[in-house]
C-alpha cells in the first residue's frame, strides 16, 4: 500500500458550528447511516418470505429485489455526495430521508415485481442521498480534535448497521409478511429526517457543477456488469444477456474512463487512484463490504432452512458478528499505533477470511454455538478494517470535496455488497440445483428452495440439504475472493517490507 490514516484535522474552522451539542449531531447521523445500510441486511431476512409470495419471484428475481436498491445506492452516492457539496449538504440529506420513505412506502403496497423493483431503486436514490452527506455535515461541524473519533465511529455504524438491520428486520418480519418491513422503514425515515432538521447545522458549499455524463456511464456500467453476473445461472452464461451485460459494462467503464478524465470537473476524477493508499483502500472497503454482504444474504436462508430458526430467531442469530465492533472498535486506533496500518489491514483479512471459511464448515450437524464462534471471529476483521480504510480514503481527498469522499467511501461498500450479494446468489443457485436429486431437477428445474419444496414437499430433506451444499460452496468462493483482494489491497506493503534498505 502503503495505508496511511489522515484523520481529517484540515477543515476549516470558519465552518458553521451546530447548534446542539456534537454528540447529538453524532448520534443522529449514525441513526441516518444505520437506516440506509440496515436496509440491506434486512431485505436479506425477507429472501424465503418473498420466495413463496404470490408475486413468485425466481432466483434471479430474489437477488435483483435485494441488489436493486443496493445497486442504486453505490451509483448514486458519489453524485448524492457531490449534490450536497454543490446545493447544501443539510438539504440533500433531507430529501434523501424524504425519497427513501417514499420508495419504502411503494415497496410496500406493490401489486407486482415491477412495481417492487422500481420502488426499491427509489429508496436507492433516498439512500444515496443520505449517506454520503452524513459524513459530509461531521467533517464539516465537529471540531478538528474531536473529528477523528466522530468518522472513527460513523465508520463503525454502516457495520453495526447491517446486523441492526438484521435484528430489527427479524423483529418487523416475526408479523408473518415482508411488506411490514417496508412499512416500518418509512415512518424511521420521515422521523429522522425531522430530527435532522432541527439540530444539523447548514455548511458552506462547493460551486463544482455535477458531472452527468460520468455518473449515466458509472451507472450503466455498473447495472451491465451485475445483469451478467445475476442472470448468468437462469439464461446460461454462454447466453446473449450475459455476454452482452460483460461486453457492454467493459466499453461502459472504459468511456467513463476517458470521460471523466477529459472533463474539467469529473464527479471522480480517474487519476486519483494513483495514489497507492486510496487505491488499496478502495479495494480493501469494497472485499470486506463484498464478504459481509454475501454473508448477510446466506445467513438468513441457511438459518431458517437449515437450522430451523424462526425469522426473529435468525435476525438475532447474527448478532455475534457485531460483538467486537461494539465492544473493540474504539480500540482500533491502539492496534494500528502498536502494529501499523498495513498489518492492522493484513490481519483484518485474514480474520474476515478465516472467519467465512469456517461458516462454510458450518452445515447442519454444527450446533449454533459454532457457528456463532465463526460470526465473532468474521466481526474481529470488520471491526479493524472499517475505520482504518474509512479514515485513509476520506483523507485522501480536499475538505470541499468532502461529500464526494464521502460518496467514494459508500460506492465502495455499496459495490462490494451488491456484488457479494450477486455472487453467492449465483454459485448458491448453481451448486443447489446441481445437487438436488435428479428426480426434482429433472421435472422442475427449481432454482429456489421455496420452489422445490413447494414442487416437491415429499423431498424436504434433500432439498434442504442440497440448499446448504450451495451456501457452502457460495461461502467459500467468496472466502476466497475476500483473501485474494486482501492480497492485492496489501500487496504494495508487502513489497515494501522485502526491499533491502539502502
Amino acid at each position: 500500500m502503503p495505508l496511511r490514516t489522515p484523520f481529517l484535522s484540515r477543515v476549516s474552522g470558519a465552518e458553521p458550528r451546530p447548534s446542539g451539542p456534537p454528540h447529538d449531531l453524532l448520534a443522529v447521523m449514525c441513526a441516518c447511516v444505520v437506516l440506509v445500510v440496515g436496509m440491506v441486511a434486512a431485505v436479506n431476512l425477507a429472501v424465503p418470505l418473498l420466495a413463496s409470495d404470490a408475486l413468485r419471484p425466481s432466483s434471479s428475481g430474489l437477488v435483483w429485489i435485494v441488489d436493486t436498491y443496493v445497486i442504486v445506492f453505490a451509483c448514486l452516492v458519489i453524485p448524492g455526495g457531490g449534490a450536497g457539496d454543490r446545493f447544501g449538504r443539510k438539504g440533500v440529506l433531507l430529501g434523501g430521508l424524504v425519497l427513501f420513505a417514499i420508495g419504502a412506502l411503494l415497496s410496500a403496497v406493490a401489486p407486482n415485481m415491477a412495481v417492487l423493483l422500481a420502488a426499491r431503486a427509489l429508496t436507492g436514490i433516498g439512500a444515496a442521498a443520505v449517506l454520503p452527506n452524513t459524513l459530509a455535515v461531521l467533517i464539516h461541524a465537529v471540531p478538528a480534535e474531536r473529528r477523528g473519533p466522530a468518522i472513527a465511529t460513523w465508520a463503525s455504524m454502516t457495520g453495526i448497521g447491517g446486523v441492526l438491520g438484521n435484528v430489527g428486520g427479524g423483529v418487523v418480519l416475526a408479523a408473518g409478511s415482508w411488506r411490514w418491513l417496508f412499512a416500518a422503514a418509512a415512518p424511521l425515515a420521515l422521523g429522522l429526517a425531522a430530527v435532522v432538521a432541527r439540530c444539523a447545522p447548514v455548511s458552506g458549499r462547493d460551486d463544482r457543477r455535477i458531472d452527468v455524463a460520468g455518473t449515466v456511464l458509472l451507472v450503466g456500467a455498473s447495472i451491465a456488469l451485475l445483469l451478467g453476473i445475476v442472470q448468468g445461472p437462469d439464461t446460461g452464461w454462454g447466453s446473449a444477456v450475459v455476454i452482452g451485460g460483460f461486453v457492454c459494462a467493459a466499453v461502459l467503464f472504459a468511456a467513463w474512463v476517458v470521460v471523466e478524465t477529459l472533463t474539467a470537473q469529473p464527479l471522480l476524477d480517474p487519476r486519483l487512484f494513483r495514489i497507492p493508499a486510496l487505491r488499496a483502500a478502495c479495494v480493501g472497503m469494497t472485499a470486506i463490504f463484498f464478504g459481509m454482504f454475501a454473508l448477510f444474504y446466506v445467513n438468513a436462508s441457511f438459518l431458517q432452512y437449515a437450522k430451523g430458526f424462526g425469522v426473529l430467531e435468525t435476525g438475532i442469530g447474527i448478532i455475534p458478528l457485531t460483538v467486537p465492533i461494539i465492544v473493540g472498535g474504539r480500540d482500533v486506533g491502539r492496534v494500528i499505533g502498536r502494529i501499523g496500518v498495513d498489518a492492522t489491514v493484513a490481519l483484518a483479512f485474514g480474520f474476515v477470511g478465516v472467519g467465512l471459511l469456517g461458516l462454510s464448515w458450518s452445515g447442519t450437524s454444527t450446533p449454533y454455538i459454532g457457528y456463532a464462534a465463526w460470526l465473532l471471529v468474521t466481526g474481529i476483521g470488520v471491526t479493524l478494517a472499517l475505520p482504518t480504510l474509512s479514515a485513509t480514503i476520506s483523507g485522501s481527498l480536499p475538505p470541499a470535496q468532502a461529500g464526494v469522499g464521502a460518496g467514494l467511501q459508500a460506492t465502495t461498500r455499496e459495490f462490494g455488497s451488491a456484488l457479494g450479494v450477486a455472487v453467492i446468489g449465483t454459485v448458491l443457485t448453481a451448486r443447489f440445483v446441481a445437487a438436488l436429486p435428479p428426480d426434482v431437477r429433472g421435472t422442475h428445474a427449481p432454482h429456489t428452495v421455496a420452489g422445490a419444496l413447494a414442487a416437491t414437499p415429499g423431498h424436504s430433506t434433500e432439498i434442504v440439504a442440497a440448499f446448504v451444499t450451495g451456501a457452502d460452496a457460495g461461502l467459500r468462493v467468496i472466502a476466497a475472493a475476500v483473501l485474494v483482494l486482501g492480497a492485492l489491497a496489501t500487496a504494495r506493503a508487502v513489497a515494501r517490507l522485502r526491499r533491502p534498505v539502502r
